[in-house]
C-alpha cells in the first residue's frame, strides 16, 4: 500500500528531524504519528496474515468457513428464493439468461454486515474496538457491495452457469428441484475456495481503502503529539 508506506516514511522523517534538531514539538508529532500509522498498519496486516505470538491475527483466512457460509446464505436468500425462481421461470422462455438486472437491485448490505460480524466476533474484535470498532470498517461498505455485485454478475454470465440453470428450466418435471440444483452448484463452487482465495478476494475488494486507515492514524497521531507538546 503506497499510502501506508509514505505515511510511515513522513512520520519517521518528522521524528528524526525533531530529534536531531532538538525540536521537542516536532519530535512528539513524528513519534505519535509514527505510532498511530504503524499500529493501524499492523492491525490491517493482522486481518489477512497470521503473526506469530499475536492472538487474533489472520482472522479472514481463519474464519473462511463462516465467510463462505455468509455468501451461500446471502445468494440463496436474496437471489434464488423459491419466489424469485418461480417468477423467473414463468417469465423466461429464451436460452440466454441475464441475471445482472436482478443482482443490481438486490441489497447486499446484509452480506457486508455478516462479514463485519465475523470480524467483530473473532478474537480480533477486541483489538479492532480500540480503533472505532465496526465504525472503522464503514468506509469499506460501499466498495465491498460494488465489488461483490460485479463478482456475482461475472459468475452468472458464464456459459457454464447459464447452461446448468437452463438445463433445469427445460425439464418441467424437475422444476420443483431447481432451487436444490442451484444450491448444489453454489455449494460446489464455494467448496473450491481455499483460505488463501478468500483472503485474496476480500483483500482485493478493500485494499485501496484500508490504506486510508494508516493515513488517518498518522494524521490524528501527529495532532495528538502536537497537542501533548503544550503539556510538557
Amino acid at each position: 500500500m503506497i499510502k501506508s508506506f509514505f505515511t510511515n516514511l513522513v512520520s519517521l522523517i518528522l521524528l528524526l528531524a525533531g530529534y536531531i534538531h532538538h525540536i521537542d514539538w516536532l519530535t512528539l508529532i513524528g513519534l505519535f504519528a509514527l505510532s498511530g500509522a504503524l499500529t493501524n498498519w499492523l492491525a490491517i496486516h493482522m486481518l489477512f496474515e497470521k503473526v506469530p505470538g499475536l492472538v487474533g491475527s489472520g482472522v479472514i483466512p481463519k474464519r473462511f468457513d463462516a465467510f463462505k457460509s455468509a455468501i451461500r446464505d446471502m445468494m440463496m436468500a436474496q437471489f434464488f428464493s423459491q419466489e424469485n425462481i418461480d417468477r423467473f421461470v414463468n417469465q423466461s422462455t429464451q436460452p440466454n439468461l441475464h441475471l445482472a438486472p436482478v443482482i443490481e437491485q438486490v441489497d447486499l448490505a446484509p452480506a457486508y454486515d455478516r462479514l463485519v460480524d465475523v470480524i467483530l466476533n473473532s478474537s480480533f474484535g477486541s483489538m479492532l474496538s480500540m480503533f472505532g470498532g465496526a465504525d472503522a470498517l464503514t468506509p469499506l461498505k460501499d466498495p465491498f457491495i460494488v465489488n461483490m455485485k460485479t463478482a456475482l454478475i461475472e459468475i452468472t454470465e458464464k456459459d457454464s452457469f447459464k447452461t446448468l440453470v437452463q438445463s433445469q428450466i427445460d425439464q418441467p418435471e424437475v422444476m420443483a428441484d431447481i432451487r436444490n440444483q442451484i444450491e448444489t452448484i453454489i455449494d460446489a463452487r464455494l467448496n473450491e475456495l481455499t483460505p488463501q482465495m478468500v483472503k485474496e478476494m476480500v483483500q482485493t475488494m478493500i485494499k485501496n481503502h484500508l490504506g486510508w486507515l494508516v493515513v488517518w492514524g498518522g494524521v490524528f497521531g501527529g495532532l495528538i503529539g502536537y497537542a501533548s507538546s503544550f503539556m510538557l
